[in-house]
């Protein structure tokens, strides 16, 4: 009697013991990657900085219909990087933003399925992206939401290759079906095994909205002296971690013209720097009628080039056209407009200087090599 209690209560704590280690990952989502179904990554409540605060949240542009679950965040990190998802088995949503420069590409235009062509802008920087209002994505800002935009680069025949003769979105969940890991991650994220566009969808667009932000030098410095109670937040007080030539940035940055700043802040919103949600566009061409948006400025130090058809270099082109360049046009934003001319900045050489290192304290070595983000294929 006491060795069958015994084996019972033995069998009882395994079972138990199993259940906390969560499911075991099936055998050709393990050949093909390094998901473990038993130690899921934290996706959906991140530990972040006290200013990340209701001001901040208030700006999250996640639907209430697909809230960040850590199962379909996982299933977003291995679509995001499978090569596989191209017709070629050539590129990945990875191949154009690449974590270490930020998820962006070194390169002025991308290159999908083939060298020969490219895409018509440059690839977008995706930290923060989640806290842009009102969430319309792309550039020229033609994708509704995240979820809208996460597939259009399959059905583009230079990204991925899925439109036309392709066969389109049917053609591409075929060949997902037929791999030994797709079924299974669908199944474990979604609680059947179907694929359809709109899951895609989902979890691309929960895994972009997961690359938060918030462990620069500027976060550093700021995190001693934050205070909502302080006037402006504290963002306009030297920061004991910065130089001289990066305090004077911060400071060109972070003031109104009438304080003796720039006014960069004023669209590019601390803590998160993703722009502002009436931003209209920075006069890069004169006459321009299009409305533009802009990545947030997280990382932005990380490599070139810039503006969305990636005509600038180096961050230091980047402050002398607002130095000198601003062009008159319909879209142009009204804080970038004195009486009725463009309004450019009256910045010296020193000036310019110090913006540039300002905006290099911004990038963020944390995001750039966090496993949760990298590329889950054994390759």
């Amino acid at each position: 009697m006491r060795v069958l209690l015994l084996a019972t209560a033995m069998l009882a704590l395994a079972a138990c013991g199993s259940d906390r280690a969560g499911p075991s990952t099936p055998a050709g989502v393990a050949a093909a990657t390094n998901i473990d179904f038993a130690d899921v990554a934290n996706y959906a409540s991140p530990a972040l900085p006290a200013y990340f605060d209701q001001s901040v949240a208030a700006l999250d542009n996640s639907p209430i219909s697909n809230p960040v679950d850590d199962r379909v965040a996982t299933l977003g990190r291995v679509l995001f990087h499978d090569l596989r998802l191209s017709t070629n088995n050539r590129a990945s949503c990875g191949s154009c933003h690449q974590q270490r420069f930020g998820f962006t590409d070194p390169m002025r235009f991308s290159n999908g399925i083939s060298t020969a062509g490219t895409t018509d802008f440059h690839a977008m920087r995706l930290g923060n992206l989640r806290y842009w209002q009102p969430g319309t994505m792309f550039w020229d800002r033609r994708a509704a939401d995240a979820e809208a935009q996460a597939s259009q680069p399959l059905h583009s025949l230079v990204e991925m290759g899925w439109g036309g003769p392709a066969g389109g979105i049917d053609a591409l969940i075929r060949k997902m079906s037929a791999t030994a890991y797709y079924p299974d991650l669908f199944a474990w994220a979604f609680g059947s095994a179907t694929i359809t566009e709109p899951r895609i969808q989902q979890a691309l667009a929960q895994f972009v909205r997961a690359m938060v932000s918030h462990d620069s030098r500027w976060d550093a410095g700021y995190a001693r002296v934050f205070s909502p109670a302080a006037s402006n937040r504290a963002l306009d007080i030297d920061l004991a971690n910065f130089t001289a030539e990066e305090n004077r940035g911060r400071h060109l940055f972070m003031a109104d013209a009438d304080q003796g700043g720039a006014g960069c802040a004023a669209c590019h919103r601390p803590p998160t720097f993703a722009l502002a949600a009436d931003a209209r566009s920075n006069g890069l061409d004169a006459g321009e009628t299009r409305l533009f948006k802009a990545p947030s400025l997280r990382s932005v130090g990380l490599t070139g080039p810039y503006m969305h058809d990636g005509r600038f270099a180096t961050l230091a082109e980047v402050v002398d056209f607002y130095a000198t360049g601003v062009r008159d046009g319909p879209a142009l934003d009204p804080r970038l407009r004195e009486a009725s001319a463009p309004r450019r900045l009256d910045l010296d050489a020193a000036d310019r200087a110090a913006l540039v290192a300002f905006l290099k304290t911004l990038d963020d070595p944390v995001l750039t090599t966090d496993p949760r983000f990298g590329d889950p294929f054994r390759r």
